[in-house]
């Protein structure tokens, strides 16, 4: 994969728990690998085509010195995210961020974190069942458009579909929506649970009715069984609210678990 390389880029700003540090400038290193196919670039030797590294170089620097965060973790996810914002033709950053002056008791050169973050397109189903469904799938879609690290690109049609499994009592709301995002699928999970229960999801029994339920159905081409984390969602072809929606939005999409496209099911 082709790459963009920078290194030793040193930014002086105020970052750290401590009082001091977050009033006192100190030096911080950031080493970063921005992947891209600049074969286009090579080949009309056009800057247009490829990241401009003094670029994001600029980016970073002005994020860095603009901002104060307690920790490094928190500043280098913040600029990862920012570059694959900044650059749409990025589709990796690899970025480790170091603190040579740390205040630590024992003597080091340096001290740092590293962070991977992969641009990545994703298909999510909203449905709700409870109170204002439209207000609850709205408020969703929002909080999910807030999140650090998602986009959301299209939402389909809000669609009325009878309860599913046996022991919802209330007509469901449904729609599906495509998100781009910088998230690991865990990651994404958790942000979801997140905005589930600030819309007041209570998760008593299962299939029951709901204020707002979100699944992560397609994460790119990936195939995921974990606990509590399956990708495709297992019970997707099974369910026409959600099939319904996702061709509306994304039907030349190919299903990785079927290599078929969604408008073929």
């Amino acid at each position: 994969m082709d790459t963009v390389l920078i290194r030793g880029l040193e930014v002086s700003a105020c970052h750290g728990v401590r009082p001091f540090e977050k009033v006192t400038p100190q030096k911080f290193i950031f080493d970063v690998d921005i992947c891209c196919d600049f074969y286009a670039a090579a080949e009309d030797d056009d800057l247009s085509k490829t990241v401009n590294y003094s670029l994001a170089c600029d980016v970073i620097a002005e994020f860095c010195k603009g901002h104060t965060f307690d920790l490094i973790e928190k500043l280098a996810y913040s600029c990862a995210f920012l570059l694959l914002d900044s650059f749409s033709s990025a589709n990796k950053v690899k970025l480790s961020l170091y603190k040579p002056q740390a205040p630590v008791k024992q003597k080091i050169s340096t001290v740092g974190v590293a962070v991977e973050v992969n641009r990545e397109r994703a298909f999510l189903s909203l449905g709700s069942s409870l109170g204002d469904k439209r207000a609850y799938l709205d408020e969703g879609i929002k909080k999910l458009a807030k999140t650090a690290g998602i986009k959301v690109k299209k939402v389909s049609s809000y669609m009325e579909t009878e309860p599913y499994g046996g022991v919802a009592k209330n007509k469901f709301l449904n729609c599906a929506a495509e998100i781009e995002t910088y998230l690991t699928p865990r990651n994404l999970l958790n942000e979801i649970h997140r905005i589930e229960l600030e819309c007041g999801r209570e998760r008593k029994e299962r299939w029951g009715d709901r204020t707002l339920d979100i699944d992560i159905i397609f994460f790119g081409r990936q195939q995921i069984s974990e606990e509590g984390l399956e990708i495709p969602h297992p019970e997707y072809l099974k369910r026409d609210f959600v099939l319904k929606p996702l061709k509306e939005i994304a039907g030349g999409f190919i299903c990785p678990n079927l290599n078929k496209k969604l408008s073929d099911l």
